[in-house]
């Protein structure tokens, strides 16, 4: 297993539409782990292949306390939202940024398990909000775009002022 390199936000490899997965190969499962082990070392609740710069429709969850209920989806799809919650969310990409953003308070998800099993699934609370935002990766879109531009502004502003002192 091995640590992957996360993109960072403003990276433009993080708009790259993510390509469903054909087939669930030993190479998936392989990138499965490392992106789990990636996950949780960095620590986060979610990863998705896009932030590793591997664009394929791969998500990893676990919003577990104990980190040991690891969720794999694989080609996701929401077939169903409903409701409406808003709630502070941070992203491996983009590292100290914490913002409120509102999605669907519950969804159902179709996808494919990490040995290629296909599965429907109900969600709400930090779990819904946690397979939105990976799902958002696949298709380009970072969390940080749902805020207003004069805060993306600025949020790019502090993003090159810090690259700019750490170098």
């Amino acid at each position: 297993m091995a640590i992957l390199k996360i993109l960072q936000y403003p990276d433009e490899r993080l708009h790259t539409i993510a390509k469903p997965l054909p087939a669930v190969t030993a190479a998936t499962r392989n990138l499965i782990r490392d992106m789990a082990e990636t996950m949780y070392a960095a620590p986060g609740v979610g990863l998705a292949a896009t932030q590793v710069d591997v664009h394929e429709q791969l998500i990893v969850i676990d919003i577990s306390e104990t980190r040991d209920q690891l969720m794999v989806f694989i080609n996701p799809e929401i077939i169903a939202s409903s409701g409406e919650i808003e709630r502070e969310e941070g992203c491996l990409s983009v590292p100290g940024v914490y913002e409120k953003v509102c999605r669907a308070e519950r969804v159902t998800v179709n996808a494919l398990d990490a040995h290629g099993k296909p599965f429907t699934l109900e969600m709400d609370g930090l779990q819904a909000t946690c397979v939105q935002h990976e799902i958002d990766h696949l298709k380009g879109k970072v969390f940080v775009e749902y805020l207003s531009l004069l805060k993306q502004s600025r949020l790019r502003a502090k993003i090159k002022k810090h690259r700019r002192e750490t170098l």
